[in-house]
């Protein structure tokens, strides 16, 4: 993986997010589709959310990915800066929210599968959620 074109297409996605809080683990099993958006990529993840004790429920997200110079900026779907990363085997960046803090490590390392665990604590949140992601078909 050298750029942000590498990503282009569709991904199948398996999360396991470790909630320390609420005592549970739940699981998220669907795609990331990154698609052209005339300024770099646009990442729709939609899947299925399973919490223990809970029926299943549908879940979405929206980044939007961008390409500056030698980095891959992630953005939030209303473009609010979210991290960003210098491609390689791996790299880490961190998210700011006060009061909860945001760590993220990739590992690009068997490409094209990838993955992405992110480690949130603060007084609201206390899990890691960590993202497989290999292309889909």
């Amino acid at each position: 993986m050298t750029s942000l074109a590498d990503f282009r297409g569709l991904w199948s996605l398996s999360r396991r997010i470790e909630d320390a809080r609420a005592g549970a683990v739940l699981t998220l099993t669907g795609t990331a589709r990154f698609a052209d958006d005339g300024h770099g990529l646009t990442c729709d993840e939609a899947g299925t959310l399973v919490r223990p004790g809970q029926p299943p429920m549908a879940a979405t997200r929206r980044y939007l990915w961008r390409q500056e110079g030698g980095r891959i900026r992630v953005l939030f779907a209303d473009g609010r800066p979210f991290h960003d990363f210098a491609p390689g085997a791996s790299a880490r960046a961190a998210h700011a929210c006060a009061p909860d803090a945001y760590a993220v490590a990739y590992d690009f390392s068997h490409w094209p599968a990838w993955r992405a665990e992110w480690t949130v604590r603060g007084p609201r949140k206390d899990y890691v959620m960590r993202s497989h992601y290999r292309p889909a078909g």
